[in-house]
């Protein structure tokens, strides 16, 4: 792995292997529904990234640094009693979304839920879809 090069990458393992292998049967469900829910919103198939996100279409990004490569446009993980969700972009442009979803918790570019019954799930796609439309103004898709 070159110096700066991403530890995860897309990979060609199976999507269906890696939810069906999650013990915990609600977040098995929760993530399938996460799975259905972001295929709709980005009308891509789910990738396996590394051996544990889910995740939709790419882009390529390059910072200043020098540094470049491809990641998710969007995804999620089952994390033990959390599912993580991957909103590039973050968080900061999200008004009132983020109070109306329920309870969560979020760092720059994840969110952290419980379980999908705790959330509004209008909100949610409302997030991921604000998510892609930001995602979108700085790394538009070709």
């Amino acid at each position: 792995m070159a110096k700066g090069e991403p530890k995860t990458k897309r990979t060609t393992a199976s999507v269906a292997e890696y939810l069906n292998g999650v013990a915990d049967d609600e977040q098995r469900r929760d993530a399938k529904k996460l799975v259905a829910l972001m295929r709709d919103i980005t009308g891509e198939q789910p990738v396996m990234w590394g051996d544990s996100i889910v995740g939709f279409g790419t882009y390529h990004y390059k910072y200043a640094s020098g540094r470049e490569g491809d990641w998710m446009r969007t995804g999620f993980a089952v994390r033990k009693g959390t599912l993580t969700l991957y909103i590039m972009p973050g968080y900061q442009d999200f008004g009132n979304l983020l109070d109306a979803l329920g309870p969560h918790k979020h760092g720059k570019s994840c969110l952290y839920i419980k379980r999908l019954n705790d959330i509004d799930l209008a909100t949610l796609k409302k997030v991921i879809v604000r998510g892609m439309e930001l995602l979108d103004q700085e790394y538009p898709r070709t």
